[in-house]
């Protein structure tokens, strides 16, 4: 088991984030956190990269608390554009290169072209497509034991999407590496997950094997989460 969340809550003011919530990631997973937009996704994504802490229970790492000191052993690919606007596609390569020692200069450079990428292009004028190419770039460039996408296809056209789905099945280390991505879209990355989970109000409201949903139950990831979603309204 690489990340285990225990009766966390997380609040912002007098907002619940997560609600007493407990729920695992193993090694070598490719997992789906899905819900819809202020579900809690993205919260449990920044506690795992370091970068929020709980307020009630405990989040670990291979049995060890997360602090913002280990934030730099977890690829965190945020929905946000973290960019220096004035730096040359190469130019950010080599600033991540300097601060991450893990980085992997030649991976970056053969995903650049894999995404077809113009190295010597400045990022202010990079579209927004090629923006969230960048963002997979450096995040894929990483050697680190767990890489969070946090909603990767946000706003992207549908090639950007699938060149983003390939970049993750060719530069993922199986085996080594926990995936965790926090989408509302599903459809593009149904066939690479393993497990999935349902975020909703801050709390887990489903989880499954996909390969299992699929050949026990005859469902789609997609058809299961809403199948999950109406049964929860029909409770309340």
């Amino acid at each position: 088991m690489v990340v285990k969340f225990e009766a966390v809550t997380k609040k912002y003011g007098n907002e619940l984030a997560l609600k007493n919530t407990s729920f695992h990631f193993e090694k070598g997973k490719i997992y789906g956190l899905l819900g819809p937009n202020g579900s809690g996704k993205s919260t449990t994504l920044k506690m795992i990269a370091g970068l929020v802490l709980p307020n009630a229970g405990t989040v670990t790492m291979n049995g060890k608390p997360i602090t913002r000191k280990r934030a730099s052993e977890v690829a965190y690919l945020t929905e946000l554009d973290m960019f220096y606007e004035a730096f040359t596609v190469d130019g950010m390569i080599r600033f991540y290169a300097s601060q991450f020692a893990d980085f992997d200069i030649q991976r970056a450079h053969e995903l650049v072209g894999f995404m077809e990428l113009d190295s010597k292009k400045k990022i202010k004028h990079l579209s927004k497509g090629n923006r969230g190419r960048l963002k997979l770039v450096l995040a894929l460039s990483r050697n680190t034991e767990v890489l969070l996408l946090d909603e990767p296809f946000s706003g992207l056209d549908p090639m950007v999407r699938d060149s983003i789905v390939k970049g993750l099945l060719s530069y993922i280390d199986f085996g080594n590496q926990t995936v965790i991505i926090a989408t509302h879209e599903i459809d593009e990355i149904e066939g690479i997950l393993d497990e999935a989970y349902i975020i909703h109000d801050g709390e887990i409201k489903g989880h499954c094997q996909v390969e299992e949903l699929r050949e026990i139950e005859g469902l789609s990831v997609l058809q299961w989460l809403k199948q999950t979603t109406k049964k929860e309204g029909k409770m309340k």
